[in-house]
């Protein structure tokens, strides 16, 4: 799986091969795509630390498109686009952008501008993986009761035995990978585990890309959390990938 520190999304494709040529001869691995479809497409089979996104995509929407992104992943968005006008720069600020980029732009300034959120994006992603270390000692068996029942919250418990999620007297079918993918998160509970580890132990696929384990990611927090939008049993850690904890009893 290829991993790329910049997606350029622009329906000019003049524009979008250019920059990613400019940012390749200055060692930022980038690449470019010029429509909704395969930007999807790509951030499913490629991992890429930040995206360059237009407003205009032909028939679609960069904003669209970025609220789609932001249900699965948490890389820096920068709008990129000819519209000048305030109400597009608060739509894409107030929909998960970072930041907005008014063309034309000077290939210079633009890649001074993403090496500077780079950065910043990689000393956070130092800064999680020092607290991992912090945490690494902490007892993962915080979760478990007897009987070999798994206690997420007062709630909710994994029954290791059937492989089934519990709610009461309720039974919440897990598919199988979802079960081998709750089961690790568990075993390394109270520490980071990052998105690669999450991959190469519980898909073993290098095939496999960060969209597909954020829809798993995703589609637990829909089993396992009371609110999945403000989840407090998985826990996003920007930029690295997600911490297990105990819930309240």
């Amino acid at each position: 799986m290829e991993k790329y520190k910049v997606l350029i999304v622009d329906d000019d494709e003049v524009i979008a091969q250019s920059t990613a040529e400019y940012f390749n001869m200055f060692e930022v691995p980038s690449a470019y795509v010029t429509g909704y479809e395969e930007a999807e497409a790509f951030l499913d089979e490629h991992t890429v630390s930040l995206l360059l996104l237009d407003i205009n995509l032909g028939d679609r929407s960069g904003f669209d498109l970025c609220k789609k992104i932001r249900e699965n992943y948490d890389m820096p968005i920068l709008f990129i686009s000819a519209r000048t006008s305030d109400d597009d720069v608060l739509i894409a600020l107030n929909i998960g952008g970072d930041d907005y980029i008014k063309k034309p732009f000077t290939l210079s300034v633009l890649l001074a501008k993403v090496k500077a959120i780079l950065s910043r994006y990689e000393n956070a992603r130092a800064a999680a993986m020092s607290a991992e270390k912090m945490t690494a000692e902490r007892d993962a068996g915080a979760f478990f009761a007897e009987g070999g029942c798994v206690r997420l919250n007062s709630k909710v418990s994994l029954d290791t035995g059937t492989r089934q999620l519990r709610s009461g007297d309720s039974q919440i079918p897990l598919k199988a990978m979802e079960y081998k993918l709750l089961s690790y998160l568990i075993e390394k509970a109270g520490r980071v585990v990052t998105k690669d580890e999450l991959l190469r132990n519980v898909w073993d696929d290098e095939f496999i890309g960060e969209g597909t384990l954020a829809v798993h990611i995703r589609h637990l927090r829909e089993k396992i959390e009371e609110d999945p939008k403000d989840p407090v049993l998985i826990k996003t850690v920007w930029g690295v990938g997600y911490m297990m904890e105990p819930g309240e009893e």
